[in-house]
């Protein structure tokens, strides 16, 4: 079944090679939001290492954000969100340093993005990331997400916060709890108790924000992990399950900025 999917992405690219150069497939900004599998690049199916997933980028098409995983490294950038319809520059995209085993997957992903001046639709699913020729470099699919909004409801013991382990035998213990139909949050951040509501986006059902948290005034001997948790809790753009087990809140950049572990 894989072999087959494969191909029929294939002759989907090859069936729409003229299409970021003709208005057929054109496609609006607030279609490329959201996270993307790269699935073929220069006409060549992708073919992740052994034990890995797809390379994948994401799109916040309302501030300009990219992120995601070249195949071994993060990926991390802006693009203009007020350019042409159609019209993309990925040329600047920045990643981490880190060394895998195998690199040609990343090779020949950086390669390509740093081609994609326009991008355009094919069919229903994919996305095609062309270069200034016209020609398609890259074609996306559309990435499940790997957690849903409901996920979060219910109640979270905060474990890490703004890259340090929250400490354990605290007298009030960092927590969140979610109400997701009434979309509101209630907790402590080990200090004062935190109240609010948060943000989500239809088109992302990974993006979430914490613009509207407000907290006691009560003053504690160590204040120290209520800033961390404060501040983490600021940054949060959006959140997806962890490896291990718990869920995960990253920052714009996509850094891991807090840890919630099941109550």
């Amino acid at each position: 079944m894989k072999k087959v999917f494969v191909s029929l992405c294939m002759a989907a690219t090859v069936a729409g090679l003229s299409s970021c150069a003709s208005t057929k497939n054109a496609a609006t900004l607030s279609s490329l939001s959201g996270e993307w599998n790269i699935i073929e690049i220069n006409g060549s199916a992708v073919v992740p290492a052994p034990n890995q997933e797809f390379p994948f980028i994401g799109f916040d098409t309302k501030t300009g954000q990219v992120y995601g995983n070249s195949g071994c490294n993060r990926l991390m950038g802006s693009f203009d969100v007020n350019a042409k319809p159609g019209q993309i520059d990925l040329g600047a995209l920045g990643s981490t340093r880190m060394m895998c085993p195998d690199m040609t997957v990343e090779k020949n992903v950086l390669a390509a993005l740093g081609q994609v001046k326009k991008y355009k639709q094919l069919g229903k699913e994919n996305m095609a990331l062309c270069a200034s020729s016209n020609r398609p470099v890259i074609v996306l699919q559309k990435k499940e997400a790997s957690a849903k909004l409901a996920d979060l409801n219910g109640k979270w013991m905060i474990s890490e916060a703004g890259g340090e382990t929250i400490p354990s035998g605290m007298e009030k213990q960092p927590f969140i709890e979610f109400n997701i139909a009434e979309k509101t949050l209630h907790g402590t951040a080990g200090c004062n108790v935190i109240n609010g509501s948060f943000n989500a986006d239809d088109a992302n059902p990974v993006a979430i924000s914490f613009p509207q948290v407000i907290s006691t005034m009560m003053a504690c001997p160590d204040m120290e992990v209520e800033s961390r948790v404060l501040k983490a809790l600021n940054s949060v753009q959006s959140f997806g399950k962890l490896a291990g087990g718990g869920m995960g809140f990253y920052d714009a950049d996509n850094n891991l900025v807090m840890v919630l572990v099941k109550k």
